[in-house]
C-alpha cells in the first residue's frame, strides 16, 4: 500500500430494514464497500446499529437546473443523490459540478435546444447556439452538444418554438448519436409536437388542457416517459392563474394507463422562472403530489429511485443490491404508510461517503 493510499472502509449498517422495491423488509445488514454495497465476503471495519429505521436507495430528481455547489449540497441533504440537470451554462460550470464527492452526482444536458422568438429565447444569459431555426442548425446543435460531454439532449417545445420539422430533425440526430431525448413541453400542442418528432421523455404536464386519449395511447405504444415536475406545474398555475387540475388529470391518467411517470421538480432559482422551486425540499413535495395523483407510496418510491435508474440508463443505483453504488438514505419513519416519512432523514450516504450537512451543529 502506498503512503497516500487509504484503506477501503467497510461499513455494516445492522439492524436496518432495506426497502427492496415493493416492501420493507425485516431487519438485517446492510454493507457499505468502498462506493459499493458489499456482499457477503465484505468484512467490516465499523458497524452503524440502525436500530430498526429504514434503507431506502438514494432519491433521484429527475429535472433541475442549477447556479452552483450550493444546489448540490441542499439536494444531498434532502437524500438526492443524483440529479438529472436539464439546463444549465455555460458548460463549464456544469462540468465543475461533476464527479464531486460526497454530494449529489450530477447528469446533464448542457444547453437546450429552443428557437428565435420562444419565451426561453429571452432568457438573459441563453448563448445564441441554443436557438435553432431549421434542420441545418439541429444539426450543428446536436453534434455541440455531443462533443461537449451531454449525457441526452433537451429540446424546449415551445409555442411559440421550433417547428416540427426542427424538432424532428434535433430527435433524428440524437437519436443517430444514441442520446436519449427530453422533450419540454408544458401545452398539449407542444406535448403532440414532441410525440410526433419521437421523444423518449416529456417533461412538465398540460396546463391548458387534460392530455387526450390518443396522445396518451401514443405514451403507452411508443414506451414515452413522463416526468410531470407537478411541483413547478402547481407554481406556475398560481402565477399564470390556470389550472394546475389540467396537470393532476394528465398525470393520473398516463398513470392509469401504464406509462411510466418519474419524480421531477425543475428546481430552479433563476430570476424570471414562472415559480421559483427550492432544491431539494422539492422532491419531496413532488413525491406527494404524485399520491394525489393516484400512484401508490410503493410506486412513488420507485419513481424516484429505481425508474429514474432504468430509464436514464444509470444501471449502477437505484436499489439496495451488491454491487451496486452505495447511494442510501436512513429514515426514522416508514414512506409506504405515509410518503411525508422520506422527510424523516436521519443520514445520507453518496457512493458510500457520509454526507455531512453544512447546517449541522
Amino acid at each position: 500500500m502506498s503512503r497516500n493510499t487509504q484503506p477501503t472502509v467497510v461499513t455494516a449498517i445492522t439492524n436496518v430494514r432495506v426497502f427492496d422495491g415493493q416492501n420493507i423488509c425485516d431487519p438485517t445488514t446492510v454493507i457499505i464497500d468502498g462506493e459499493l454495497i458489499g456482499g457477503s465476503d465484505s468484512i467490516p471495519t465499523k458497524t452503524i446499529d440502525a436500530q430498526g429505521t429504514i434503507l431506502l436507495p438514494g432519491l433521484i430528481d429527475c429535472h433541475v437546473h442549477l447556479t452552483g455547489p450550493d444546489d448540490l449540497a441542499r439536494m444531498a441533504e434532502y437524500g438526492i443523490t443524483t440529479a438529472l440537470d436539464m439546463g444549465t451554462w455555460p458548460i463549464e460550470l456544469l462540468k465543475s459540478l461533476r464527479g464531486r464527492k460526497a454530494v449529489t452526482d450530477i447528469r446533464g444536458c448542457g444547453i437546450p435546444a429552443t428557437a428565435p422568438g420562444s419565451v426561453h429565447s429571452h432568457i438573459p444569459s441563453l448563448p445564441r447556439e441554443a436557438l435553432v431555426s431549421n434542420t441545418i442548425e439541429a444539426k450543428a446543435f446536436v453534434a455541440n452538444r455531443v462533443t461537449e460531454g451531454a449525457d441526452y439532449i433537451k429540446i424546449v417545445a415551445d409555442v411559440p418554438g421550433p417547428d416540427q420539422e426542427t424538432v424532428n430533425a434535433l430527435v433524428a440526430n440524437a437519436r443517430e448519436s444514441d442520446k436519449l431525448v427530453i422533450a419540454h413541453a408544458v401545452t398539449l400542442v407542444a406535448t403532440h409536437m414532441s410525440q410526433l418528432a419521437g421523444v423518449d421523455v416529456i417533461t412538465h404536464a398540460p396546463l391548458d388542457g387534460v392530455m387526450s386519449d390518443q396522445d396518451i395511447q401514443q405514451m403507452v405504444e411508443n414506451k414515452r416517459i413522463s416526468v410531470p415536475t407537478l411541483t413547478m406545474m402547481k407554481g406556475t398555475a398560481l402565477a399564470k392563474n390556470r389550472s394546475f387540475e389540467n396537470a393532476r388529470r394528465t398525470v393520473a391518467a398516463l398513470h392509469l394507463a401504464g406509462v411510466p411517470v418519474l419524480a421531477g421538480t425543475d428546481s430552479n432559482m433563476a430570476p424570471g422562472v414562472p415559480a421559483n422551486v427550492s432544491h431539494g425540499v422539492s422532491l419531496h413535495e413532488e413525491m406527494e403530489l404524485l399520491v394525489g395523483c393516484g400512484l401508490s407510496t410503493t410506486e412513488v418510491i420507485r419513481a424516484a429511485t429505481s425508474l429514474p435508474a432504468k430509464h436514464f440508463g444509470l444501471h449502477d443505483r437505484g436499489v439496495i443490491q451488491p454491487g451496486y453504488r452505495a447511494d442510501l438514505i436512513l429514515l426514522r419513519d416508514n414512506p409506504i404508510k405515509d410518503i411525508n416519512a422520506t422527510r424523516s432523514i436521519e443520514r445520507v450516504w453518496i457512493a458510500g461517503e457520509e454526507f455531512k450537512s453544512p447546517h449541522a451543529n
